[in-house]
């Protein structure tokens, strides 16, 4: 085995209740720091962590850090020469796994650290009471030696309706997949509820999970006031809980230095393959609102990087802020849904497990880590989603040595000339076909409708409604396919 093959050695995950109480969380960075100590105990090597050559961080949301990787190193006592902050997207822990096992293996560095953390709920509870904690504020001067891009995923159109968020484009999704697929509404949250139930399920098993209670598929598609409706076909426990204290820390070296530090063998595991791709970043010219060309190409070259099948991994995890995102991937990947020997997660999903914004799969390759070295001999598989569907990262793990050394690849190139985008008719005034809809809602009920048309060219156009009769008849009948007429302000008619 070369020498330079890249290891994860120790993983360590921590819950802000534990440490201070709820709502009551240590800061993002100390939840990291907490994070990985217990990734250098986890190694029986917590000599790693003053000898790191490099931190790196996933983006986060609950305070504002000018480096928070070089702090994390402060917090460790370690010297890291350099230091990432991550753009913002849930892809970005597999992208961070991904490039530090490139660099180890290429001899650019020789222990990365890769971590993240959220105190997102004891940030809200503190604004509920007009407080804002005292965190660390570190100096204006510093910048990171590498901060990730962030490039706009929606387009102006879109955002001139306040078409900009998951709660409101996964539904359409969900929608989407649903009138592929033939089925009713009801058949389709009968779907999304046996998935979710299943997904809670493994949360239940899950000593790191936010929520670990097992619930049967008719709570979770029942709305109610502890479920209501958020984005219609969608109620609340459809929806990723970001509403969590939790931080996670990834423990990645070289082989030798992995022996150098007495790590025992049976804690090593393999990143054997990393790909990347996005899909197209403007969804209205998605050519497909019910499928993803980059999880299909990315996911298929990593198992061939790897040197496996779809059959192969004993484990998977697929990203899952929203039923849709699991069930269109699943799909792409030529994976059952309902199969009880492999569930499609091993942390219980972002509903259940906890999803603290972009750092979910940071949690997901921490639970694969530790399922594989349960099962011996054996390679499981992460998907990781930024955006609506948008920028995917895929990566394979195995407890043995991958046959060819860590492979990684970026095939924008191929997903881009797999399907030409759908020409977008923005302001578009006129008859069209009901592609997909949703219906927001707030805690008092409905409140706006978007509905994705196809005009007779087959563009895609949008149109809203807040008017209540129009809101009641979408979440009554089943228009999809239906004509409708679209005004010049975007208004529906339905006719």
């Amino acid at each position: 085995m070369d020498s330079r093959t890249p290891v994860i050695v120790g993983v360590g995950q921590v819950d802000g209740r534990l440490l201070g109480g709820d709502g009551a969380s240590p800061e993002p960075v100390d939840l990291m720091a907490a994070a990985a100590r217990l990734a250098g105990e986890d190694a029986s090597a917590s000599a790693l962590l003053t000898r790191l050559d490099s931190v790196r961080v996933v983006s986060l949301l609950s305070w504002y850090y000018r480096d928070p990787a070089r702090l994390l190193a402060e917090r460790l006592g370690a010297s890291a020469r350099h230091t990432v902050l991550t753009g913002i997207g849930g892809n970005e822990p597999q992208e961070l796994v991904t490039s530090a096992c490139q660099d180890i293996a290429a001899g650019r560095a020789s222990t990365v650290l890769v971590a993240g953390g959220e105190s997102w709920r004891t940030r809200m509870k503190a604004r509920a009471r007009g407080e804002k904690p005292d965190w660390t504020r570190q100096a204006d001067d510093l910048v990171p030696d590498e901060v990730g891009e962030n490039v706009p995923l929606s387009s102006e159109h879109e955002t001139s309706l306040g078409l900009t968020m998951p709660v409101q484009l996964y539904p359409l999704f969900e929608q989407a997949l649903r009138i592929s697929g033939g089925r009713t509404v009801d058949e389709q949250l009968d779907r999304a509820a046996g998935l979710w139930s299943r997904f809670s399920e493994v949360a239940a098993a899950n000593p790191h999970a936010w929520r670990r209670e097992a619930l049967d598929a008719e709570t979770i598609r029942t709305p109610g006031p502890k479920n209501r409706w958020v984005g219609w076909p969608y109620p609340k426990l459809m929806n990723s809980n970001n509403d969590v204290d939790q931080g996670s820390a990834l423990l990645v070296c070289s082989v030798e230095t992995a022996q150098a530090a007495g790590v025992p063998r049976e804690q090593w595991v393999f990143p054997h393959a990393g790909t990347r791709a996005h899909d197209t970043y403007a969804v209205t010219e998605r050519p497909g609102l019910d499928r993803s060309p980059a999880i299909r190409v990315a996911g298929r070259r990593a198992l061939e990087l790897a040197g496996i099948g779809i059959d192969d991994p004993v484990a998977v995890d697929l990203y899952s802020c929203f039923p849709s995102a699991v069930q269109v991937a699943a799909a792409e990947l030529g994976l059952p849904v309902d199969d009880p020997a492999r569930p499609l997660t091993v942390t219980g999903g972002l509903t259940f497990a906890g999803g603290p914004w972009n750092n979910y799969v940071g949690h997901a390759i921490a639970a694969m880590v530790t399922r594989l070295r349960s099962e011996g001999s054996a390679t499981g598989l992460v998907t990781a989603n930024g955006g609506f569907l948008t920028k995917h990262a895929i990566g394979v793990y195995g407890t043995e040595p991958p046959a060819e050394g860590f492979r990684a690849e970026d095939v924008q190139a191929e997903v881009d000339a797999a399907e030409a985008p759908t020409p977008a008719a923005d302001s578009y005034v006129g008859p069209g076909r009901v592609e997909s809809w949703t219906v927001m809602h707030g805690r008092e009920g409905p409140e706006k409708a978007f509905v994705a048309v196809r005009t007779p060219d087959e563009r895609r156009a949008w149109g809203v409604s807040e008017d209540p009769s129009v809101l009641a008849e979408l979440l009554e009948r089943d228009i999809a396919g239906e004509k409708i007429q679209i005004a010049s302000d975007a208004a529906l008619d339905l006719g």
